[in-house]
Parts: structure tokens; C-alpha cells; sequence
């Protein structure tokens, strides 16, 4: 690949879609300070003209969502140049030696300033701590305080641009009372900061966020991946969807206890999105051939809703799946989600930016399926392993 040349070049022009393309959707994961890949995947996006219809996010991927759908096609990228910048201004080291040790050290107390006192623009550690703070106090239920977030978000996004619904937008959060998974979604509700803010509002480090009567959390203790919502949707567009993960289900077997704390968060956070597709799939399958069984019975045996049902079956949309997603560096330990130094964030930017350029130079994966063909997933990462 000629790493000098432009994007709109190699990969596709300028506005372009695939034949058949009814929907570009962009699908962001949670993962803290690792959201900066995501801002990379997004420029790699915006150079080639592959601006989303529809975008989706949970906890960071929420933040970086809502600054995408809330601001015009020319404002997106230094908006969300701004919010990781400013979020990551603070200065750890004034010069990092070469080597992985260096790193790594530079890394860890990159940690520790985040954990004794929070991030610009993101969040401050409450006064007292909550475990110096009766039942029921605002401090009592979290480590930190979110409204530095708050602010932050009323600077960058104008949330008259999502409300007046020119993308789709929708952010995953937990409620706290019910343990149910919602959506905010602007095509149902109309969308503020504290939905942004409820959907990254991980316990216990951050406060649950309050909508209406009712109580929320991270997105994330529940499916930390938004694309169910997208898959779920009954308007039979043909989608080339773009997700975006910030935790890999595959991973080196641990070698110490610092490596099964970095293997566990994988895990957990990487919310099992193969099977999802999986599962998508085969449910295509079996539609498929309920279809053919349809088709096969006499119109004047069919009631009113088999009929219906017959007609629905046979516009199925077709979906092409993206799938980017963050590799570790050798020297990113288990906070690395938690770890807000400018450099790293640099670094995962630029590397979000080469894995999506790389992405779209393979111009047969931005087809779509053949008709009844269903869903079809590729990996860049995958692909190169093989």
C-alpha cells in the first residue's frame, strides 16, 4: 500500500456508496481512553466521503456518536479532535525514553493521575470519597464527579442537529432499578447530554444519571456493542455497517496476574459480538425458508397476516458488517482504558486511521450481499492473520 496516498484516491471517491445501499451506520463500543481509535476510524471515513446515516454508540462510543451526529458534515472532525484534546491535555512526562519499559511506565502513571485526579473535561474525584459519605449523599455512590463531561458536551455538540433526526442516533444505557437495557433513540425521544452522559456513566467509578424518574448506567454492564439495535430494526434498508470495537475476544493466553486482569476486561467488555451475527444469521436462514414454504402454499389458503407476513419475508434487508477492531499494544496493561495521556491517545487515533484506510482499500467489502444472502462480516484484522 502507497502510505502517501490520499485516501479518496485508493480507496473509494468522494461520497460514494455501494449499489443497493441504503444505509451507512456507524457502530461504536465502549472502552474509555481507548475511544480515540474511534476518532481515527471516523477520519479515515470522512476523507473518503463515507459519511453515516445512522450512529450508534455505548459509554465512550456515545460521547464520540453524539459529537458526529451533533454537529454539520464540516464541524465533526475538529469537534472531536477538540474533545479528545482537551480531555487529554494534561501533561505526564515532558519526554518519553524509547523502549516498551518506558512506555509502560509512562503509561501506569498516566493511570495513576487519572485515578487521583480525574480527567479535564471528564470527570473530578468527589470530596469526601464515598466511603466517608452517609447513605444517600451525592457522593456516596461513586468515586467522581461527571459534570465536568456535562459541560463538555454542551460545548462541542449541538443537540438541535440530533433532535431535528438528519442521522439516526441512539446510545445504549442500563437502568439501575430494572437492570433492562434501553436505547435513546432520536427517531423516539427527543436526545440530551445526560442520555451521552447516562450511557458512560460506569459504576462505580461514575455516578448513575437520572432521566425522568428513573435511573441509569453504562451500557456496557449489559452489551458494551450497539449493534443489536441496528440488527433489530424491521425497515428493510440494506446496511454496510461499520463497527467499531475497542476489546478483542481474542487474545494471548495470560502469563501473569496483570495479564489475566487485562485478558478478563477483554472479555467482559468485548460483549460477544460474533455470535450476535451469528445469531442474526441464522435467523435469516429460517425466514428464508419460511419464505420458500410461503410461496409454495395457494394464495386463497392464506389469511390476511400469512400474507403479510409473506410479503414482509420477501424484502429482507442485506447488511455488510465492518468490523474494526483495537489490537493492544504490547506494552498497554490492564488500565489502558483508564490511561488518558496525550501520546497514547495519538497513537490510537493514528491507528484507527490505518486500520480503516486499510479497510476500504478492499473495495469487495463494501458490497452488498447478494440478494437473500443476508449478512456477511469482514474483519481486517482476521483477514490478515490468515
Amino acid at each position: 500500500m502507497d502510505a502517501v496516498a490520499p485516501l479518496s484516491r485508493r480507496a473509494v471517491p468522494p461520497g460514494w456508496r455501494p449499489d443497493r445501499c441504503d444505509r451507512i451506520a456507524l457502530v461504536l463500543q465502549g472502552g474509555g481512553a481507548l475511544g480515540a481509535y474511534q476518532g481515527g476510524v471516523y477520519e479515515a471515513l470522512h476523507e473518503a466521503g463515507l459519511e453515516p446515516d445512522w450512529v450508534s454508540g455505548v459509554s465512550i462510543g456515545a460521547v464520540n456518536a453524539a459529537i458526529i451526529a451533533g454537529n454539520p458534515p464540516d464541524q465533526r472532525l475538529p469537534k472531536l479532535r477538540a474533545f479528545w484534546e482537551k480531555i487529554t491535555e494534561r501533561k505526564v512526562w515532558a519526554y518519553t525514553p524509547d523502549g516498551d519499559i518506558f512506555r509502560q511506565l509512562r503509561n501506569a502513571n498516566s493511570a495513576f493521575l487519572t485515578y487521583m485526579f480525574g480527567q479535564p473535561g471528564f470527570f473530578t474525584p468527589h470530596v469526601p470519597s464515598p466511603f466517608f459519605s452517609p447513605a444517600g449523599a451525592r457522593t456516596a455512590t461513586s468515586f467522581y464527579d461527571m459534570s465536568p463531561l456535562g459541560q463538555t458536551l454542551e460545548e462541542l455538540i449541538d443537540f438541535s442537529i440530533i433532535n431535528s433526526q438528519r442521522m439516526r442516533f441512539a446510545v445504549g444505557a442500563v437502568n439501575v432499578m430494572t437492570g433492562n437495557f434501553t436505547y435513546f433513540d432520536n427517531a423516539h425521544e427527543e436526545i440530551a447530554a445526560e442520555h451521552i452522559m447516562a450511557s458512560g456513566a460506569l459504576p462505580p467509578t461514575l455516578p448513575m444519571q437520572k432521566i425522568g424518574t428513573d435511573f441509569y448506567w453504562d451500557g456496557g454492564l449489559v452489551s458494551n456493542t450497539p449493534l443489536q439495535h441496528l440488527l433489530d430494526q424491521s425497515d428493510h434498508q440494506n446496511s454496510l455497517v461499520f463497527q467499531v470495537d475497542l476489546f478483542s475476544a481474542r487474545g494471548a493466553l495470560p502469563r501473569d496476574i496483570f495479564d489475566v486482569f487485562s485478558r478478563q476486561k477483554d472479555i467482559m467488555n468485548s460483549s460477544r459480538t460474533r455470535y450476535n451475527t451469528d445469531v442474526y444469521r441464522q435467523i435469516h436462514q429460517w425466514k428464508t425458508r419460511l419464505l420458500a414454504a410461503l410461496e409454495k402454499v395457494p394464495d386463497e389458503l392464506l389469511t390476511d397476516d400469512e400474507r403479510y407476513l409473506r410479503h414482509q419475508l420477501g424484502d429482507m434487508p442485506e447488511i455488510t458488517i465492518l468490523q474494526l477492531i483495537y489490537q493492544q499494544t504490547a506494552y498497554e496493561g490492564h488500565a489502558r482504558d483508564y490511561e488518558f495521556s496525550g501520546t497514547s491517545m495519538r497513537e490510537h487515533w493514528h491507528t484507527g486511521y490505518e486500520d480503516t484506510r486499510r479497510t476500504l482499500l478492499q473495495r469487495e467489502w463494501l458490497e452488498m450481499p447478494p440478494p437473500g444472502a443476508g449478512i456477511v462480516v469482514h474483519d481486517v484484522h482476521q483477514k490478515r492473520a490468515l
